[in-house]
């Protein structure tokens, strides 16, 4: 409150009340009508404000949504996939294992330690499914390049042609996501022979 407004008493305040009162009201020298329309001016200009307050609002809202929906899928994807470099280097371990399981054990002493190998290699296995790590080995199903790396076609009368005939080195997925495709021979038909005499 000013100094001035201070000095003033109780009926000069009133009337500095009324005065301010009066200039938001539609004047007395207005028709009606005009009066009408002034106020339905300002009902229009209020609600154009409010629509706008409520639109702004909306989209707060709506974006904070968003915002909200994409943290948890973030949180979510990095919960799943936190594995993902650690099996990618275990791999390289479950590789080893698969490679000394190949050579066949010739002594009573290499068979145990074949034996010991192929202990640990299973163990390895049910631990990465432990953890949502499944292995690829589509051993005769259909190459999938979605799944499968083809190293080679080979023609087979064995095989049905574009179907897995060998498996050079097994694929992996975590929570279904790829995480090393399975190195594959692929099968492919016999070329058709072209009958030179006819």
């Amino acid at each position: 409150m000013s100094s001035n407004e201070e000095n003033q008493n109780p009926e000069e305040q009133a009337e500095v009340v009324e005065q301010a009162a009066s200039e938001n009201q539609p004047s007395d020298d207005l028709s009606f009508e005009q009066q009408v329309a002034a106020l339905s001016e300002q009902l229009d200009s209020a609600l154009k404000q409010a629509n706008t307050h409520k639109d702004t609002a909306l989209r707060a809202k709506a974006e904070t949504e968003n915002i909200r929906r994409r943290a948890e899928r973030e949180v979510s994807s990095a919960s799943k996939f936190a594995l993902e470099r650690f099996a990618k280097e275990i791999l390289d371990v479950v590789d080893s294992l698969e490679k000394a399981l190949e050579h066949p054990a010739e002594s009573k002493a290499q068979s145990a330690m074949h034996e010991g190998i192929e202990l640990t290699y299973k163990l390895l296995l049910d631990t990465l499914n432990k953890f949502h790590i499944q292995q690829i080995s589509p051993l005769g199903e259909n190459f999938d390049p979605g799944l499968h790396e083809a190293m080679v076609m080979q023609e087979s009368d064995e095989h049905e042609p574009n179907s897995v005939m060998m498996v050079v080195q097994a694929g992996y997925q975590l929570n279904g996501r790829l995480i090393r495709p399975a190195r594959v021979i692929v099968a492919k038909g016999k070329a058709a022979s072209i009958d030179e005499n006819a």
